[in-house]
């Protein structure tokens, strides 16, 4: 048994610089066992810097770290894992195409006595393992046919099976459904219950304040926060990680005309086998789709821009669009950010300058070719001005951006052309609260330019502060809508669940 004295994770003056700029300063704290300790922080500040060097990823430039103790002498995963310090990143690699048992297995396999591998024994002791944590995973099946969730909690199983009494985890919750956030913590609460003491970064404030003990806030490299969750108010939090307070998350909403034509306007839509779809957005109004995981959104956006097959009639000002003809949508001011940014929205390898113009290229290429570079770099740097774009210019690589500047630069790269519908899929995504308030006010200030927002959120919240109305959907069709006085009001969340899980009936006698 632990003695309950000595911290669980000791971290102590940690410093670390890449390229001359210091991303970590003098970052000390103590984490005791049995506690789930929340790493908070804009996108940037540091905190994937910090986990990487208490795994051993990365070597501090000054300061030392402990495990129980024990001094951390090389920084080396081994070394660490060694120590009990295990980490699930955000971006899982499991090995898809074996099954659950050899991957809880994978490095430390059991063999026989004529040293073949005993899969029966794995069989056997990964669900003895799985049953610890109430998970019905059976473990012969293919990791590919999981769930993101189921994965995420294997890997946690995987980790803490093999002697993690420090668990790391990255923005677990970032890709997966709410249905299945309650699994993930009653997983962490046995972890608690046995001693394990759980680092957690999320930009959640519900899970801050739902699971955490204890919340650590990095700004700027430095700790600037560092108390028990419950000294501390929603306010108190926000104002540490961005440095000021943050006032009205929402900007206020525009005002529209309701006897306006309709710049967007769906008839009978079907995407691939789904129920048809019909749906106006008019000048300078944000429409929300809500609904559950899988309920069609995303497939509705995609249908609509002409990335995804479809039948029916996309009207953009009177103007018919083309099915299944992205760039003709494009051609008519139609604009779609994806919910999947790094695979669908950007290109990560290039800078921010090459992936502002792809949008535009046309206008970008002069005679024989030539990159107009001049032009290039004046407008995609109104853009970025724009959506307040934090970089180091426009030849700094995306992929070095923190995910709030990247989707801001996915913003970007349609400023820089004429746009009269926006599709948003989850555009704040795995977005800290501060980059999310800009992009909340880079959304509404398109609205007021007369740009026709269709806008797809799993965040309720966000959903209804931004949107004048809210279309709610259930298996690929429209089950109801809430109208601009009744996003506002308080039985509006209870509203869209009710239409999302098929409670029509009740839901239509409020």
């Amino acid at each position: 048994m632990a003695d309950a004295r000595v911290p669980a994770l000791s971290c102590s003056g940690l410093a670390k610089s890449f390229g001359g700029v210091r991303v970590l300063e003098d970052v000390s704290f103590d984490f005791e066992p049995g506690t789930v300790n929340i790493l908070a922080g804009e996108n940037g500040a540091g905190k994937s810097t910090l986990l990487k060097i208490i795994s051993g990823q990365e070597r501090p430039e000054a300061g030392s770290v402990s495990i129980f103790g024990n001094t951390v002498t090389h920084f080396d995963p081994r070394h660490t894992r060694g120590l009990g310090v295990g980490i699930v990143p955000q971006e899982l690699a499991p090995v898809l195409d074996r099954p659950v048992y050899e991957n809880l297995f994978l490095g430390r396999e059991i063999r026989g006595r004529s040293h073949l591998l005993n899969h029966g024994e794995m069989v056997r002791r990964a669900h003895e393992m799985l049953e610890v944590f109430e998970l019905d995973i059976d473990p012969r099946v293919p990791m590919r046919y999981l769930s993101v969730a189921s994965m995420q909690l294997v890997e946690i199983v995987k980790t803490t099976t093999s002697g993690a009494r420090v668990l790391l985890l990255d923005e677990p919750t970032s890709a997966i459904p709410e249905r299945e956030v309650e699994v993930l913590f009653g997983v962490i609460s046995k972890l608690k219950a046995q001693g394990v003491a759980v680092v957690y970064t999320t930009h959640r404030m519900a899970e801050i304040e739902g699971i955490g003990d204890r919340v650590v806030v990095l700004r700027d490299g430095r700790l600037v926060l560092d108390r028990a969750v419950r000294e501390l108010t929603e306010a108190d939090i926000v104002r540490a990680m961005i440095g000021r307070s943050l006032g009205l998350l929402f900007p206020a909403k525009a005002l529209v005309d309701s006897d306006t034509q309709p710049v967007l306007e769906v008839r009978d839509l079907r995407v691939e086998t789904r129920p048809a779809v019909d749906l106006t957005v008019r000048p300078g109004e944000i429409v929300g789709l809500g609904g559950l995981v899988g309920a069609g959104r995303s497939e509705l956006l995609e249908g609509i821009f002409g990335v995804r097959p479809s039948v029916g009639q996309v009207e953009l000002g009177g103007r018919r669009v083309p099915r299944g003809d992205p760039s003709a949508a494009i051609a008519l001011g139609v604009c779609f950010v994806p919910e999947d940014r790094k695979r669908a929205g950007l290109i990560l390898s290039l800078p921010v300058l090459d992936n502002g113009a792809i949008p535009n290229l046309r206008r970008f290429t002069g005679p024989f070719g030539w990159f107009r570079r001049r032009l290039a770099e004046k407008v995609v740097g109104e853009a970025a001005e724009m959506t307040q774009l934090k970089s180091r210019g426009l030849s700094q690589l995306v992929e070095t951006l923190s995910g709030g500047n990247q989707q801001k630069v996915v913003l970007a790269k349609w400023l820089t052309r004429d746009v009269s519908v926006l599709l948003l899929d989850e555009p704040t995504r795995g977005v800290d609260i501060g980059a999310r308030s800009e992009i909340y006010r880079v959304i509404a200030g398109l609205a007021r330019r007369g740009v026709a927002v269709l806008l797809v959120s799993s965040d309720l919240e966000e959903l209804l502060g931004l949107s004048h109305r809210v279309l709610v959907m259930r298996r690929g069709e429209v089950m109801g809508e809430l109208g601009p006085d009744e996003v506002s009001s308080p039985e509006a969340q209870e509203r869209v669940l009710r239409f999302a899980t098929g409670m029509v009936d009740t839901a239509l006698a409020w």
